[in-house]
This record gives structure tokens, C-alpha cells and sequence, in this order.
């Protein structure tokens, strides 16, 4: 299986959200995951795991590692245990378990930080205040569940940005790949 710097990115992620959140259930880690792929998009036109997210009525989730709980991939499996525990007397939690130790050299600097701060900023948050987190207005869940009615779709992460940012992240990344293809020719 080839495993691509994405990939190593997400579980990496994985790892740690689990070993520097509270309270980290499937909602949780998805809405973790959504802010950092978002926020990063949103400073520099680009995800940190690749992923893609779907409007679902209790916020954004990346359909493709929603999926993958039930059944990990190899190199997953070999990380990350994915199990469940009771809570509130019937509701089961998905629970986290890292089976290695989070490996920074995936990152950079500025990945890791918002990682960072993302943990140190909702670490005793449970996932019902984070759900809430997702939903305001102008966000961009909100924007294609309830404004467009786009309800299961795919968010486009351009709805990160304000509509002058768009702007300036397509002139910014349009030449980025103009330099990008002279280098290679």
C-alpha cells in the first residue's frame, strides 16, 4: 500500500488529538480534524490531510475516515485503536487510542502550531460545543447546509475565505504555480 504524505499527515493528527484532547469521541476528532484542514486552507490555499468534508446535519465529516473507523486501513490499524464506551448509560462513544507516538516530522512549523492551538482550545470542550462551533453563521458548513440547502454535499473549502480573500488566494497560488513550472522547465 502506498502511504502519501497526507495520509501520514492524518494519522498523525489523529495521534495527536488523542493524546492532547479530552472528552475525544468521533465528533470530536472530526471537528478538530475540520478546523485544522480549514483554518490552513484558509492561511495558505492549501489542506494538511487532504481530506474532504460532507454537510451533515450535526456539522462537517470527513466521509472518507467516518467510513474507515469500522475498518482500518493497514497502516492505520498499525496506529491508531479504534473502540467505543458507554456514556450517559446507553450512548456508546467512539474512543482513540494511538498505538505510536506522534511524529512531528510530517508537519511544519505552522501546521504544528495550529495544532497546538487547537488542542489548548478545546481540550475540555465536549463535541456538543463544538457541533455549535461548526454550525454559526457565515461559516462554511452553514453556508451549504442551511443557506444553500446543499444538505450531504461536499463543503468547498473556498468557503474558508471571504469573498476578497478568494481573491487574493487564487492570485497567490496562480503564481506560485507559474514559478513551480518554470522551475521544472
Amino acid at each position: 500500500m502506498l502511504i502519501s504524505h497526507e495520509r501520514e499527515k492524518l494519522l498523525n493528527a489523529i495521534i495527536f488529538f488523542a493524546k492532547n484532547s479530552s472528552y475525544l469521541g468521533k465528533i470530536k476528532l472530526w471537528k478538530l480534524l475540520y478546523f485544522l484542514d480549514f483554518e490552513h486552507f484558509k492561511e495558505t490555499g492549501r489542506s494538511v490531510t487532504g481530506m474532504r468534508y460532507n454537510a451533515w446535519p450535526m456539522g462537517p465529516v470527513p466521509v472518507s475516515l467516518h467510513n474507515e473507523v469500522e475498518a482500518p486501513g493497514a497502516d492505520m490499524a498499525e496506529k491508531i485503536r479504534f473502540g467505543s464506551k458507554v456514556v450517559n448509560g446507553s450512548n456508546s462513544m467512539l474512543t482513540v487510542t494511538p498505538l505510536t507516538e506522534f511524529d512531528p516530522s510530517h508537519f511544519s512549523k505552522r501546521e504544528l502550531r495550529l495544532m497546538e492551538r487547537l488542542a489548548a482550545d478545546f481540550y475540555k470542550t465536549k463535541a456538543e460545543d463544538m457541533i455549535e462551533a461548526t454550525h454559526l453563521e457565515n461559516q462554511p458548513w452553514h453556508k451549504i447546509y442551511n443557506e444553500l440547502g446543499l444538505k450531504q454535499q461536499e463543503i468547498p473549502f473556498d468557503l474558508a475565505l471571504r469573498t476578497q480573500e478568494q481573491e487574493e488566494l487564487r492570485h497567490v497560488v496562480r503564481e506560485r504555480d507559474e514559478i513551480l513550472a518554470n522551475c521544472i522547465h
